[in-house]
């Protein structure tokens, strides 16, 4: 059983030579498979030792998260670049067999070669099971790839060889894309998107040529944004538009018996959710036929809210859905089964804004003024009180994508008040794992649970629209109502209640 870091690190380098090991995806990604957080009772060690959390190294400082950041942060180093094409040597190259293979240490038993051991050729049922089992049990060799030492990978830095390396030893990485966020600077002009909203902007995507922008009460349908996804009619039915016009491409009037449609998403071409005043969430695909919609059909209902649902956010690349209610829960839903994976704490407020990070799948809910950051599997992060008073309540908000090896998240939030805030997480320096913050302003917070967050967050900068527009402020600001950061370019996409778009640029 994995058990310690440590203790599997020296079995298998040095002190015994048949254990075999390679760290699973895990390592590089999911903190949670180092904690026995159900608290199941595996039993004791031999030496009275009990069997729960994983035993972790001393520079990980008792944090799976920082254990695992700084796993993700040395993969791209140069001391991983510059080794790199040894570990293919042995894995896929000439080193896997072979009189190369003897000198390397790198030889197995035959039956984990999977081109030694022809199994229809084997009569015996017993033995044709035993290695059938030592095969399930211990895997095989990959099939060879290269016979030639295979070419370094260039690296800006040299390590020196046999030098220990440590996470403090390791070279600094290039500034992460949210630094850019820093030397954002306003256009002169409000951005011109491809149709003139009629009203307050509610989607706003950034393509390459163009910006794409459609009011409230609409959503724009990927991969070509070509179409519009629309709510809001007397009736209560729902319609699909085409961009750029008012022309209907259908209407869907069978939406009219789940209530009045408030949010929607579309976290791939074909499947839509809406929810609204009814509290169900529903999760719909759209059929097509010879490239056209044809039909708009029911795939799941789902409960768990209240009061009426109020924002909607979906990621397909962690499969999660989350759903944001008046009753000032949000809900965590996968997506691909369709079914029920959480409830975050109880907010204090109702629900105004979602969005799941594509990179890291960190969680955000906003309630009120109230920023909160959670893991994919909803623990708590990081939170933080924006603002205070009614004006100061957020509208909207947006996750910045940087690196896959950066732990650190920017968050980007719109406000009644017509003010972004660019916020950015920091660890907790000092921080001891379990231990509750005191209760006072400047402590961090706790959720429910009495769990500490694992991070901090601090404002990076404020812009505000009216300065963008006139370079005077204003006490009489438009809400923002919608955001969107451009993944090509450190750009910034603000759009308000009046319908105008702005745009702030990093420098260079």
């Amino acid at each position: 059983m994995f058990h310690s870091v440590k203790g599997a690190w020296e079995s298998a380098s040095r002190e015994n030579m048949s254990d075999v090991r390679e760290l699973t995806p895990e390592f590089f990604f999911l903190p949670e498979f180092l904690t026995n957080c159900n608290a199941v009772e595996f039993g004791c060690m031999q030496d009275g030792t009990a069997l729960g959390d994983v035993q972790l190294p001393p520079w990980a400082d008792g944090d799976p998260g920082k254990f695992i950041s700084l796993h993700r942060q040395a993969l791209e180093s140069d001391f991983v670049s510059a080794n790199l094409h040894h570990w293919i040597d042995l894995i896929f190259g000439y080193k896997q067999q072979g009189s190369a293979a003897v000198e390397a240490v790198n030889t197995f038993h035959p039956y984990f070669y999977g081109d030694k051991v022809d199994l229809g050729s084997i009569g015996d049922p017993l033995i044709r099971n035993t290695i059938l089992g030592f095969v399930s049990n211990f895997g095989q060799v990959p099939k060879q790839l290269f016979t030639k030492p295979h070419p370094a990978r260039t690296a800006a830095g040299k390590p020196s060889p046999g030098k220990d390396v440590t996470p403090s030893s390791l070279p600094g990485h290039p500034q992460p894309f949210p630094c850019s966020l820093q030397s954002l600077r306003p256009s002169q002009v409000t951005v011109k998107g491809s149709e003139s909203p009629k009203g307050a902007i509610g989607h706003i995507v950034p393509t390459e040529k163009s910006v794409l922008a459609v009011e409230r009460g609409k959503l724009l349908l990927p991969p070509a944004w070509s179409r519009t996804f629309c709510w809001g009619a007397d009736d209560l039915s729902c319609c699909l538009g085409s961009y750029g016009s008012d022309k209907v491409l259908m209407t869907f009037e069978n939406l009219a018996a789940w209530g009045r449609c408030l949010c929607a998403v579309c976290p791939s071409p074909t499947t839509i959710v809406t929810s609204g005043d009814s509290s169900v969430v529903c999760v719909w695909e759209l059929s097509m036929a010879k490239g056209r919609p044809s039909g708009l059909h029911l795939k799941q209902a789902l409960y768990g809210h209240t009061q009426a649902v109020t924002c909607l956010a979906a990621s397909v690349t962690f499969s999660i859905l989350v759903s944001g209610s008046q009753d000032c829960t949000c809900i965590l839903w996968d997506l691909d089964y369709l079914t029920h994976v959480a409830r975050l704490p109880t907010h204090q407020e109702a629900i105004s804004a979602v969005a799941i990070s594509d990179i890291s799948g960190t969680i955000v809910s906003c309630a009120g003024a109230h920023l909160s950051l959670w893991n994919v599997n909803g623990q708590p992060l990081a939170s933080i009180t924006t603002a205070w008073g009614p004006e100061g309540a957020i509208t909207c908000c947006c996750m910045v994508e940087g690196p896959a090896w950066d732990a650190s998240h920017a968050i980007i939030t719109g406000s009644r008040d017509g003010m972004v805030r660019i916020w950015k997480t920091e660890d907790m320096k000092g921080s001891v794992p379990g231990e509750v913050a005191p209760e006072e302003p400047s402590a961090p917070p706790t959720s429910p649970k009495g769990h500490r967050c694992e991070k901090n967050l601090a404002l990076c900068r404020e812009l505000d629209i009216s300065v963008a527009l006139t370079g005077k402020p204003s006490k009489t600001n438009p809400a923002v109502t919608a955001l969107a950061m451009s993944r090509n370019q450190p750009k910034l996409l603000v759009g308000d209640e009046k319908g105008r778009i702005f745009c702030w640029s990093a420098e260079g």
